[in-house]
C-alpha cells in the first residue's frame, strides 16, 4: 500500500526535525517535506502534494489559525494541531483541523518516539480517513422554531459521546438548546486540561451553563457537564437525585474518558427516562453503551455519514442496532425536543 504522505509545519528546527524522523520511523508514513512558517509550508503544498499535515499555532509571520483559515477553502488537506495546553486548539479546529494532539514534555529522541507511536500516529491514520472542507456543519437556523415546553417532560439525562469532530459537532448541538432541556453529561476524548477550556469555551457560547465535571457534581435541567480528561464519567443516583461520578481508571473501548462506560450508567441508573446521542468519531467507543441505553428503554440518536467528519462510531452504533433515530447534525435538536 502507498504511504501516507506527510507535511511537517513547525518554526521549532530542533523540534520539527526529531518530529520528522519519528513519524518517517512508522511504515505507514512518510515525510515528503517539512516547513517552518505558513508562507515555506503553502509553497510546499503546491509542490509536494501532501496528504496529511501536522501544524504547530504559533508560527512567525503568520499563525496556524489563520493558515488554515486561506488554505483548508483551496487545499483541503486534512491537518492535526501539535500545540501544547492552548485554548487556541479550539480556534484552529472551527477553522478546518481534524483534531489536535498535546506536544510532549520531554523533547529527548525517545519522548518524541513515544509521543508519536502512542498519540500522533493514531490521529494521523485518522485524520487520513477524514472529511474536512471550510464548513463542516451547519446549525440550527433558529432555535425558537420549536416547542421548548419541556416542564412536564419524563426525560431526566441527556448523553452525548464523541470524538474526532466532536468539538465543533458538541458545539453545534448545544446551541441548538435552551435552558429548559434536561441535564445534559458529554464525553468526548480530550486529554486533561484541554476538557476544562472547551467546557469554558461552550459556557460562552450559547442559553446552557457548562462546565467540567466534578465527583459528586448533580444532574441540573439547563446544565451539561464534560467528563474530564484521564477520567471516567459516570451517572449514579443517589437516593431521588442524579449525581455523577469522576474516577481515573484503565482505558475502556480504548479511552478514557470513554463514552461506552458513560452511557451504560446512563443505561443502569436512569433507564427509559434518558436520551443518548453518539456522534462523529472514529472507532466504536460508545457503540455498545448506546445499545445498553437503547435496551433499557431509552431513545437513541445517532449522527449521519454525511455530517461526520469520521463516521466510525456513529456507524457501528447503527450497525449494532443501538440508533433509532439517523439524523443529520443540524436536525438533532429539534428531534430531541420532539421526544421531550
Amino acid at each position: 500500500m502507498r504511504k501516507i504522505r506527510v507535511l511537517v509545519i513547525d518554526d521549532s528546527v530542533f523540534f520539527r526535525k526529531l518530529l520528522v524522523e519519528a513519524i518517517n520511523k512508522n511504515p505507514v508514513f512518510e515525510v515528503v517535506c517539512e516547513a517552518g512558517d505558513p508562507f515555506e509550508a503553502r509553497d510546499k503544498i503546491i509542490e509536494y502534494r501532501p496528504d496529511i499535515m501536522t501544524l504547530d499555532i504559533e508560527m512567525p509571520r503568520m499563525n496556524g489559525i489563520e493558515f488554515l483559515k486561506r488554505l483548508i477553502p483551496q487545499y483541503p488537506i486534512p491537518a492535526i494541531v501539535v500545540s501544547s495546553l492552548n485554548v487556541n486548539v479550539f480556534d484552529a479546529l472551527d477553522a478546518g483541523a481534524v483534531d489536535f494532539v498535546n506536544k510532549p514534555t520531554g523533547m529527548s529522541v525517545e519522548a518524541i518516539n513515544h509521543f508519536v507511536d502512542t498519540e500522533l500516529a493514531m490521529k494521523l491514520k485518522i485524520a487520513s480517513t477524514a472529511k474536512i472542507g471550510s464548513k463542516k456543519f451547519v446549525r440550527p437556523d433558529s432555535i425558537l422554531q420549536v416547542n421548548k415546553n419541556t416542564t412536564d417532560s419524563h426525560f431526566k439525562v441527556i448523553a452525548i459521546g464523541a470524538s474526532t469532530g466532536g468539538t465543533e459537532a458538541i458545539s453545534a448541538l448545544l446551541s441548538g438548546f435552551s435552558s429548559d432541556v434536561p441535564g445534559i453529561v458529554m464525553t468526548q476524548h480530550m486529554p486533561f486540561g484541554f476538557t476544562q477550556m472547551f467546557a469554558s469555551r461552550l459556557n460562552e457560547e450559547g442559553a446552557l451553563r457548562v462546565r467540567e465535571a466534578k465527583n459528586g457534581d448533580k444532574i441540573e435541567r439547563g446544565l451539561a457537564l464534560l467528563a474530564p480528561g484521564d477520567m471516567h464519567m459516570r451517572v449514579v443516583k443517589v437516593g431521588n437525585e442524579l449525581q455523577v461520578e469522576c474516577k481515573p481508571g484503565e482505558k475502556v473501548s480504548g479511552h478514557c474518558p470513554s463514552v461506552d462506560v458513560l452511557f451504560e450508567s446512563v443505561a443502569n441508573a436512569v433507564g427509559k427516562d434518558a436520551i443518548g446521542i453518539i456522534l462523529t468519531g472514529m472507532g466504536a467507543d460508545g457503540a455498545n453503551g448506546l445499545l445498553k441505553m437503547k435496551t433499557s428503554g431509552a431513545e437513541t440518536i445517532g449522527q449521519d455519514e454525511a455530517s461526520c467528519v469520521v463516521y466510525g462510531m456513529p456507524k457501528v452504533a447503527y450497525e449494532l442496532g443501538a440508533v433509532k433515530y439517523k439524523l443529520p447534525l443540524d436536525a438533532m435538536s429539534q428531534k430531541v425536543y420532539s421526544l421531550l
